[in-house]
């Protein structure tokens, strides 16, 4: 899912005093500005929703359900001057720039939950490779982040780590993001210029204890499909830069076609792999023989001041 959360316009809203680590009673809620769930958004800061000019293109949105593969791109070098979003594979790198892996993306907005907390699913597959935001000192192996209603889970496979579950609990509070949930994103002319001008992107740069984390999308400009609508092009974000030597990531979609996810495919894998109660994740915190020994960032994300 990750590379930082953006870099180019700021929200000018009001910010809440403190850093917004996590609601009061769950230490794994996490500041999403408005994208997954509402924490540090109120009537003070505009509830996270990024102002838009008279002269910005309208917002696009997520069909209803859809399956799309990507292409992920860890970018280890020449990212400064060359900032996402790319083509695929990157016209403005250099192969020994960046690694390449897949992956899978599953989404429905009418699925309800056994037990009612919240409504729509997610289920993101990372093939061989895992994203690459947590201070963990191996990400070749394959992971999965589901979000099923509010309830959000991590599931590993054979080639997990030493001591990894296979399915923990990643957050209480950790929805797919909405339809609309481009709202929550300020428009970036200046990275829509990429590409030739073929896409309209969105990014934000968010303060951590580590430096600015980005978050953006891209999606094209010409639209598709009836009702007409913008595909996806590309998501990229900051990921981790010590040992994971992830910098910056971008996911670019391949195939996106409006199709029903199958739940035996996809969230029933929940079901499958987790105990009735799964123990939290330690992805931020992992274990001594996980960690590369450096803190995480992405737990501990806060608006920015303006």
């Amino acid at each position: 899912m990750n590379a930082s959360f953006f870099t180019r316009l700021l929200l000018p809203t009001l910010l809440i005093s403190s850093p917004l680590f996590a609601q009061e009673d769950s230490p794994a809620v996490y500041f999403t500005n408005g994208v997954h769930n509402t924490l540090g958004c109120n009537a003070k800061n505009g509830n996270c929703i990024a102002p838009r000019a008279p002269t910005d293109p309208s917002d696009p949105f997520f069909p209803a359900y859809w399956i799309s593969d990507w292409t992920m791109y860890r970018v280890m070098t020449n990212y400064q001057n060359n900032p996402p979003p790319y083509s695929s594979p990157p016209s403005t790198l250099k192969p020994s720039d960046y690694t390449v892996s897949k992956g899978t993306s599953y989404y429905d907005t009418s699925y309800l939950p056994p037990d009612g907390d919240g409504y729509g699913a997610m289920f993101e597959h990372y093939e061989k490779y895992c994203l690459p935001i947590f201070p963990i000192k191996n990400n070749n192996y394959s992971c999965t982040f589901v979000s099923l209603g509010n309830k959000a889970y991590f599931l590993t496979y054979d080639d997990r780590p030493k001591d990894m579950p296979a399915c923990c609990s990643f957050s209480p509070m950790n929805h797919p993001p909405r339809q609309d949930f481009v709202q929550h994103l300020p428009y970036s002319p200046s990275r829509s210029q990429n590409l030739k001008g073929s896409v309209q992107a969105y990014a934000l740069d968010l303060d951590s204890p580590q430096g600015p984390i980005l978050f953006g999308y891209a999606f094209n400009k010409a639209q598709t499909g009836t009702p007409p609508y913008r595909k996806p092009q590309s998501f990229f974000f900051s990921g981790d830069a010590s040992v994971a030597n992830a910098p910056i990531v971008s996911q670019n979609y391949v195939n996106f076609r409006i199709e029903k996810p199958k739940p035996a495919e996809t969230w029933d894998q929940v079901a499958a792999m987790c105990p009735s109660n799964p123990p939290p994740c330690q992805l931020f915190e992992p274990p001594a023989g996980q960690s590369n020994g450096k803190p995480a960032q992405w737990n501990k994300l806060m608006q920015r001041q303006p």
